[in-house]
């Protein structure tokens, strides 16, 4: 089936969403599929080897809305692109990665086309819009337009249901996945340690954006207490965003400046290495305000390198993981609880150890990409007979 996918975030540029899309859709079976994406640096290299068609158009709108001039051009220049693009590939399905403003877009190109729409609902993007009668109405009628919807997460389906009233038979949870022949584990490395600069530490890591939800600052609150009991920590960041600035004063504020490290990571394969070679992978996601995470991609990429792993008790990411089994969830809208658990977890190596063994075997069993993308295509199938129908 000739498959259109509207995409605002997509490698190489980062993001979990992006990422989800891109190891899906090389991977399925018996679906021709166009890509249409928004900009990102480096774009072109990537584009040539990403085992998809891949065009890109600017989709990295400044508000999602209509009301105003601005907004209302580009929606018009997109649709346009778009429009052109689909009367040339003459798609069988639209997939929109979000509701705005791909899925408007995807909306009005598939009701020309006379072809089923899916969209994909990650969860923050509806708290979000609820907060706004413009973006509630139009995430109101892309919903509605849907002949399916994906949901990252039972926590999102619960969302739709229950705050955005959508009827349950459009729903399926198709959660992300993980490349678990690429995220294997691997014993420790003093060579990689040393150039990573964590030797003779115990490593605690995070992945993600530096922002408030992503809950680095409690991590570094918590870490005073960490020390106490492992005074040889370290903590590891590894991302960018606009709370680096405020991250540092906080590290300096909290006299933690020997035990923080920021990292920047520009291949996969030095990202594998930090997860193989940290002792304890930790995600202290809260919710701020609308944001919270609505899955959590990364704690599956530190499973699959046989990591335990700590996430915060916010949004979804309660289901990447098995407690007290492969990792713990821990409430993180303040460092004492946090700071408890990752010391009683570092202070026990053979409970990291059996954790870690457990973890690979959790993501390797529920995770992996191959049945993940049998099942994304059961559901697509379905919803194109659906619309039919």
């Amino acid at each position: 089936m000739k498959t259109l996918v509207l995409a605002q975030v997509f490698p190489p540029a980062k993001g979990g969403t992006g990422r989800w899309l891109w190891e899906l859709y090389r991977r399925l079976p018996g679906f021709d599929v166009h890509v249409l994406a928004g900009h990102a640096n480096g774009s072109q290299a990537f584009d040539s080897t990403a085992g998809l068609r891949i065009e890109r158009l600017a989709l990295d709108f400044p508000n999602w809305g209509v009301l105003n001039l601005r907004g209302v051009r580009e929606y018009a220049t997109a649709l346009r692109r778009v429009r052109q693009v689909a009367a040339a590939a003459k798609p069988d399905l639209i997939h929109c990665a979000k509701c705005l403003p791909e899925g408007l877009i995807g909306a009005v190109i598939a009701k020309w086309r006379r072809v089923p729409l899916l969209v994909y609902v990650h969860g923050e993007e509806l708290t979000l819009s609820a907060l706004s009668r413009e973006l509630r109405l139009l995430t109101r009628y892309v919903l509605g337009a849907a002949s399916a919807i994906v949901a990252n997460s039972q926590h999102t389906r619960k969302l739709l249901l229950e705050l955005w009233k959508v009827p349950q038979h459009k729903i399926q949870v198709i959660h992300p996945g993980v490349d678990v022949s690429a995220f294997v584990p691997a014993a420790p490395d003093a060579r990689v340690r040393a150039r990573l600069g964590w030797t003779n530490r115990r490593i605690i890591l995070t992945v993600g954006a530096l922002q408030k939800r992503k809950g680095q600052d409690m991590m570094i609150r918590a870490l005073s207490s960490v020390r106490d009991r492992c005074p040889d920590v370290l903590y590891s960041m590894i991302g960018e965003g606009w709370e680096r600035e405020y991250l540092e004063r906080l590290v300096s504020e909290c006299g933690v400046g020997d035990s923080v490290q920021f990292r920047s990571i520009d291949s996969d394969r030095e990202l594998i290495e930090c997860y193989q070679q940290c002792d304890l992978f930790v995600l202290p996601n809260r919710q701020i305000g609308w944001d919270f995470e609505g899955f959590g991609i990364v704690l599956l990429e530190a499973q699959a390198c046989g990591k335990p792993v700590v996430a915060g008790a916010s949004g979804g990411t309660a289901e990447t993981l098995l407690p007290h089994i492969t990792g713990e969830i821990v409430p993180c809208n303040g460092p004492m609880e946090l700071g408890r658990i990752v010391a009683d977890m570092l202070s026990q190596p053979s409970r990291l150890a059996t954790m870690g063994e457990r973890a690979r075997e959790w993501a390797a069993q529920n995770f992996d990409w191959a049945p993940l993308a049998e099942q994304a295509r059961r559901v697509f199938t379905a919803s194109t007979r659906h619309r039919r129908g």
